[in-house]
């Protein structure tokens, strides 16, 4: 099903295929490229498609500042918003973890379903009803703010202080790059 349809198509027309539809919208539509097709079909990824995508779609200055940050361990609410904007523009997380090789060719449960679209609204909407403050500097986050983080996005307190548990796991990681990049101050 995955090359079939292509194949059937330059069979019956005689004409080469140019363009490929990744997605439903217009903007999904991508350059045609039968090796990059075949890498993803046998589950080998597409490297050089999301390093195209990558290109297109992040601005390379505020690239530059967020690998400043990460090599300082500086990651904090407004860095997640950002990283979030960025991966809807490139498709979203599905897409860009089809493109990766070893995982292309496998099933995944469905990354971009409507509950996870729903999971990810209901974290921007905690993370907006943070003052910039706050977002700057995530350890100013008492219990009474995170009260008030939850009135302010509707959700339950429950809710607020697991997005604050995963994202200061997440901060943890990061502080670990640098060391395995072979950063000073960290392990190699």
């Amino acid at each position: 099903t995955r090359g079939g349809a292509a194949l059937s198509i330059k069979a019956v027309t005689g004409c080469p295929i140019l363009y490929v539809g990744m997605g439903e919208k217009l903007s999904d539509l991508e350059q045609f490229y039968p090796d990059r097709m075949a890498s993803r079909i046998l589950g080998m990824g597409d490297v050089l498609t999301l390093i195209e995508k990558a290109g297109a779609e992040l601005d390379e200055e505020k690239a530059r500042q967020m690998t400043q940050k990460l090599k300082k361990a500086q990651f904090d609410f407004e860095d997640y918003l950002e990283s979030m904007s960025q991966m809807k523009k490139m498709g979203g997380l599905s897409s860009i973890m089809g493109m990766m090789p070893g995982i292309g060719g496998k099933k995944m449960p469905d990354l971009d379903s409507e509950e996870n679209e729903k999971k990810m609204a209901q974290m921007e909407a905690m993370i907006y009803s943070m003052t910039p403050e706050e977002r700057r500097n995530p350890d100013l986050l008492n219990p009474s703010r995170k009260h008030r983080i939850a009135k302010g996005a509707g959700v339950d307190i429950a809710e607020v202080n697991r997005m604050v548990k995963q994202f200061n796991e997440m901060r943890k990681m990061m502080k670990k790059l640098p060391g395995l990049m072979g950063g000073k101050g960290g392990k190699k």
